[in-house]
C-alpha cells in the first residue's frame, strides 16, 4: 500500500490505495515511518518525494479504522502513534522533502503535505481541512503549520468551515509553493526533486534545521543560530566545491557532504 523506490538520489514514496483515494491506515503509516527512517540513514538518498497513486494525494485517515480500531486504539492513540511521528520525522529529516500533490489532499493528508519543505500541486488538486465536517480538529500539525503559512484569519476559517481550496488558491495564499497545469505536473514536480537532490544537500539540511528553530526562536537567538550553523556549513565539502567551481568557472558537483 506504499510504494518506495530510489531514482537519481531521490526516494520516491507513493501512497498506493487508489481505490480508497489513498486513505491512510495503520499499515501504511507504519511503513512510511520505516521508509523515512531509511531516508535519514541512507546517505545515497539526498531528497524525498511524496505523492499519491491515482486521482488523490490522500483522503486522510481511513474512517473505517476509527470505527473498527486496531488493537482497541482510541482516536488519540492513532494521532499519537501514526501521525505525530510521521510529521516529526519529516521535519527532523535534514534532507529536502517534496510533496507532489497529484489530486485531492484532505484531512491528515493535507497536513502531511504542508509539513513538507516544498509543496507542488497539479492545478486540479484541492486541499481540504475536512476534520470539522465530522466534529474533529485539524491534526498532523494542521493547527501549527496552517496559520504560519496563510495567517490567522485564513487558517481559522479554513479549519472551521472546511472549505475546498484549489491549488491555484493555495498558491496565491502562500499555502503551497506552486500549482502547475495537470499535463506538466509530474515532469515539473520530479524535476524539482532531482534538482534539490543534486544541490549541496548538507547545506539544505542545515537550512531546514534553522527554519525549524525559527518557529520558536526570538530574533537574537536565531541570529546566533545562523552564525553557528553558517560556520558548520562553511566546513562542508560542498561549500569548498561550490567556491572552487565559481572561481574556476565550471559547474559544481555536489555530494551532500
Amino acid at each position: 500500500m506504499v510504494l518506495f523506490e530510489i531514482q537519481n538520489a531521490v526516494a520516491k514514496i507513493t501512497f498506493n490505495r487508489p481505490k480508497a483515494y489513498n486513505s491512510l491506515n495503520r499499515e501504511m503509516v507504519l511503513e512510511v515511518h520505516r521508509i523515512l527512517d531509511e531516508c535519514a540513514e541512507n546517505q545515497s538518498i539526498r531528497a524525498v518525494y511524496i505523492t499519491g497513486a491515482g486521482k488523490a494525494f490522500g483522503a486522510g485517515q481511513d474512517l473505517q479504522e476509527i470505527l473498527d480500531p486496531p488493537n482497541g486504539m482510541t482516536v488519540g492513540d492513532i494521532v499519537s502513534q501514526h501521525y505525530n511521528p510521521m510529521i516529526r520525522k519529516i521535519r527532523a529529516l535534514e534532507k529536502p522533502v517534496v510533496a507532489a500533490v497529484n489530486g485531492v489532499a484532505a484531512g491528515a493528508a493535507a497536513n502531511i503535505a504542508l509539513a513538507c519543505d516544498v509543496v507542488i500541486a497539479t492545478e486540479s488538486a484541492t486541499f481540504i481541512q475536512a476534520f470539522s465536517k465530522i466534529g474533529l480538529i485539524p491534526d498532523s500539525g494542521g493547527t501549527f503549520f496552517l496559520p504560519r503559512l496563510v495567517g490567522w484569519q485564513k487558517a481559522s476559517a479554513l479549519a472551521m468551515l472546511g472549505d475546498k481550496v484549489t491549488a491555484r488558491e493555495a498558491e496565491a495564499m502562500g499555502m503551497i509553493y506552486k500549482a502547475v497545469p495537470d499535463e506538466e505536473f509530474e515532469a515539473t514536480a520530479w524535476k524539482i526533486a532531482t534538482k534539490l537532490a543534486a544541490m549541496p544537500t548538507k547545506g539544505l539540511g542545515l537550512t531546514k534545521r534553522l527554519l525549524n528553530q525559527s518557529l520558536t526562536n526570538d530574533l537574537d537567538t536565531q541570529l546566533d543560530a545562523e552564525r553557528d550553523i553558517q560556520q558548520a556549513a562553511s566546513e562542508t565539502e560542498d561549500y569548498q566545491e561550490g567556491v572552487n567551481a565559481f572561481l574556476e568557472k565550471r559547474k559544481p558537483t555536489f555530494k551532500g557532504v
